[in-house]
């Protein structure tokens, strides 16, 4: 027995001495490399963070100036001013996005998060860093005059900007690329909304769809800096503060289900809402023979009009959203406010404008808890706890459901409010609502927006990765020893079988499925005069197997 737990003893410790040595063999050789990852986290971290921190202050000055309130009393002080100057400001603001958008934007639309996703998903996780930083002076002058959005798109894409800067710069690979962006915008949503935890989830959650563990240390670390740089310039506050309300937890939990599905509904109408103004804004301009550059006037114009009757409409909104938190505003008037609300910023979306869609969808869902807990406390007072508390869970649940982020959004719920005890109920409606929605659309928002481009990621990698493989990136070259006979590729030439080699592998696996050749001839782009030359052969087996590593490499990002 004595020798037995020696000799078990001196295995233990053996096997501790190599586990040691190997250990410190990994620190001395990539310990360095990732510390100093973990640096440039840090710096990418503290610039979002700045950029974020910049942008807000910028937005508060431009409205003091135009408005003569910040956005915390805003709404208020648009009822004293003369109709004029609440008509004009916008318009005014319209007119400069168009100009802006006329002169230095290449793609004509205002770019968002949903770009930062596509960026992170199919372009090796880079962004256009014009189009980039034009949209977010677009959506600088969006706010600051009078349109119906919110400001963490627009912090993100900054974000973007930055980490794009970076990548190339040390000439990163697709997968660091990536985690910087994530740090980037980690940094960014937490110094905008004084919400690191959140902050740090809604890199992984929405922006790199995955949770891989080698992104978790560095983006963290981003976040945190981001939160420091904020709370540095603005304190460590909360945005909204909430009045004491209780749960009645078990009996009361139905109506919170209940709030879900309605806010899950009410999610998918405001982002219908988006997309068919859209569909009207582009039909009215052709009809019209609009130039492009009156657009955002005409919207502005619209915008301008509404806000002298409904002055809640304008600006990030969190004057109205602290309003209905506490419960300062009665049943039939935020019914009313939420249909508004919804139409403004439908609007303001399909006039070219800039802005992000979470705040709205804050504001959306705030109002919409609290119609809903007006209702189901006026139907059993005695078994209910507070309004407001109603409010606090359809906050959450429609920002949720618009995101398609429930864990994130719950999280920057609890930190913009600092209230931690109501979690179950805020929990419950943003689940069903996420569930909900999801159905209705492709996941999110910002996915149904890449869908309606062709961009297929909310189907997965199995969909998307295809359409980032360029055939000539994997056709065996014209005359190699295992390449296709000429013979047989101009016979596919003459049935009109080919493809160019920037043609990519989505498009090569339909040929593939409509014919019956194992290979596609590859070409040059001719020039409509003379026939164009052969460049290789595509072969389906060789397609396959890049489909397949990229599928492999995706799955080895995602889980390491």
């Amino acid at each position: 027995m004595h020798k037995e737990l020696q000799s078990y003893l001196q295995g233990r410790w053996q096997a501790g001495c190599e586990e040691c040595a190997r250990g410190w063999k990994t620190l001395r050789h990539r310990g360095p490399s990732q510390l100093q990852f973990w640096l440039i986290a840090l710096v990418i971290g503290v610039a979002a963070g700045m950029a974020a921190l910049g942008f807000r202050v910028a937005i508060l000055y431009l409205q003091e100036f135009f408005y003569g309130a910040s956005d915390k009393s805003l709404h208020s002080k648009l009822s004293e001013l003369h109709w004029a100057w609440v008509l004009g400001i916008p318009i005014a603001g319209g007119l400069a996005v168009g100009i802006i958008l006329q002169l230095f934007s290449r793609e004509g639309r205002v770019q968002s998060v949903a770009d930062v996703i596509e960026g992170a998903a199919l372009r090796e996780g880079r962004v256009n860093q014009r189009e980039g930083l034009v949209s977010s002076l677009i959506s600088l002058i969006t706010l600051s005059t009078g349109g119906s959005t919110g400001r963490e798109g627009p912090v993100v894409q900054l974000g973007a900007v930055i980490s794009t800067y970076v990548s190339k710069l040390i000439r990163a690979d697709g997968i660091t690329a990536r985690d910087l962006m994530g740090c980037a915008a980690a940094a960014a949503v937490s110094a905008s909304f004084n919400a690191p935890i959140a902050g740090t989830l809604f890199a992984l959650e929405v922006v790199l769809r995955h949770f891989a563990v080698h992104a978790f240390a560095p983006i963290v670390i981003a976040s945190v800096a981001g939160t420091l740089v904020s709370r540095w310039q603005m304190g460590n506050v909360t945005e909204f503060a909430l009045p004491a309300g209780d749960i009645g937890f078990y009996v009361e939990l139905p109506a919170f289900l209940l709030l879900g599905l309605v806010c899950g509904l009410v999610a998918f109408i405001l982002i219908r809402s988006i997309f068919i103004a859209e569909e009207v804004g582009d039909l009215v301009q052709r009809t019209t023979r609009m130039p492009d550059w009156l657009r955002p006037g005409v919207t502005g114009a619209l915008l301008g009009g509404m806000a002298i009757w409904f002055p809640h409409i304008i600006g990030v909104g969190y004057e109205t959203t602290s309003r209905v938190l506490t419960g300062q505003i009665g049943l039939g008037l935020v019914v009313l406010f939420v249909m508004v609300k919804i139409v403004a910023v439908s609007i303001t979306f399909a006039g070219r404008m800039g802005g992000g869609i979470f705040s709205p969808s804050l504001m959306v869902g705030a109002m919409t808890g609290l119609a809903f807990g007006y209702v189901a406390t006026g139907i059993a007072p005695s078994l209910s706890g507070a309004e407001t508390l109603y409010a606090l869970a359809g906050m959450g649940a429609v920002a949720a459901a618009v995101l398609g982020a429930p864990i994130s959004t719950t999280l920057i719920i609890f930190e913009l409010t600092g209230d931690w005890q109501a979690g179950i109920a805020v929990m419950v409606s943003v689940s069903l609502a996420s569930a909900l929605n999801a159905r209705m659309v492709d996941r999110s928002y910002f996915l149904t927006q890449l869908k309606r481009r062709g961009i297929k990621l909310s189907e997965g990698p199995q969909a998307y990765v295809l359409g980032t493989i360029s055939a000539g990136r994997v056709m065996r070259p014209h005359g190699a020893e295992d390449g296709a006979s000429e013979t047989r590729c101009l016979e596919l030439l003459e049935q009109g079988v080919s493809l160019t080699s920037d043609a990519t592998l989505e498009r090569a696996f339909a040929l593939f499925d409509n014919g019956k050749s194992e290979i596609i001839p590859i070409v040059e782009a001719g020039d409509g005069e003379s026939p164009p030359g052969l460049l290789g052969a595509l072969f389906y087996v060789d397609a396959l197997k890049a489909y397949n590593r990229a599928l492999a490499e995706i799955a080895r990002e995602e889980h390491s």
